[in-house]
């Protein structure tokens, strides 16, 4: 889309841009066959999607780590449209051992999964190891919901063969994907606090989950199934993803703010990858203003991609279950 699109809110080839909101994309679309997971759906972009997707009928589960602001959340969708379906279930994406036991929750409620969007996420943290040892913007952006989308796999399989509805996983990424470190991903070095970077941190974990998607959506194409895996860029919004920046950011926001979606807009490319008809068999892309974007050549590098699924694998077996 470009600048010119992202300043305009001009539309795309898909008829919708920057300055589309999650209602414009989903007018009109009925998704009460559908059963949604959303990671992060307490607030921002995350609480959003899950109030749109849930006004147009889908069953709306909220994976978040504080069960009292998911409450609230879903008091809010409720109040706002009483013939929602939104429930929720404890998840700290930081966790394995929170990712399990989600898991364990949700496929004992029994229930098809049609849609998973890996909203969650966090950004710009200092320096910190998560419970499992693992560099927190790491851990929680990539490595956490890796694992859940391969834990969730056979149910989403089931579902899509079951129903003959098409499964969609929707990672959320970051144009940030392009500033990371020199190799891309610190494969032998994501615990070390001496090269440690923030931004180059974060960069890097929204460049995994470019790859975990381009990954994905191969191996799942090679096996036949009925399931497409994309990656989103929402736009710059305003969220408590910004909690840990600093005065640059703030200057950075006041020089650019002719750039910066509302929360509205912020959520609609997640809602228009997750439920357009438009985008039927559509995977491997990534999106930016709810059109189809080229990202850098690291996250289109498939045995980058692949040298990561292995690393995540490996690391993920080291843990104690």
């Amino acid at each position: 889309m470009g600048i010119y699109g992202m300043v305009t809110g001009k539309a795309g080839k898909s008829g919708f841009g920057s300055a589309s909101t999650a209602e414009d994309v989903t007018q009109s679309i009925d998704a009460n066959h559908l059963t949604v997971i959303v990671t992060g759906g307490t607030s921002g972009i995350g609480l959003e999607a899950a109030r749109v997707l849930g006004m147009r009928g889908a069953h709306v589960i909220i994976a978040a780590r504080n069960t009292k602001a998911a409450n609230e959340s879903k008091e809010m969708i409720l109040k706002m449209n009483p013939n929602a379906r939104i429930d929720y279930l404890q998840f700290d994406l930081s966790s394995i051992k929170s990712v399990r036991s989600f898991v364990h929750q949700f496929l004992a409620l029994n229930l098809p999964l049609n849609i998973l969007i890996n909203n969650a996420g966090v950004m710009f943290c200092p320096f910190q190891l998560t419970e499992d040892g693992i560099e927190s913007q790491f851990a929680t952006n990539h490595i956490g919901h890796f694992l859940l989308t391969n834990l969730l796999l056979d149910k989403m399989k089931s579902s899509a063969r079951e129903s003959g509805i098409e499964g969609r996983i929707v990672n959320l990424s970051s144009v940030a994907h392009t500033y990371t470190y020199t190799e891309g991903i610190k494969f032998d070095s994501i615990n070390d606090p001496d090269t440690y970077s923030e931004k180059k941190a974060y960069g890097q974990s929204k460049l995994a989950n470019l790859l975990h998607s381009n990954a994905l959506s191969r191996k799942l194409q090679e096996e036949g199934v009925n399931i497409t895996v994309n990656s989103v860029h929402p736009g710059l919004v305003t969220t408590n993803l910004f909690r840990h920046s600093g005065l640059g950011m703030s200057v950075f926001k006041a020089m650019s703010f002719f750039l910066w979606k509302n929360i509205p807009q912020g959520a609609a490319t997640t809602c228009y990858v997750a439920l357009h008809p438009s985008l039927k068999g559509v995977t491997g892309k990534y999106f930016a203003d709810c059109n189809v974007t080229t990202p850098s050549n690291f996250a289109t590098d498939k045995s980058l991609a692949d040298k990561l699924w292995d690393f995540s694998i490996k690391l993920i077996d080291s843990l104690p279950n």
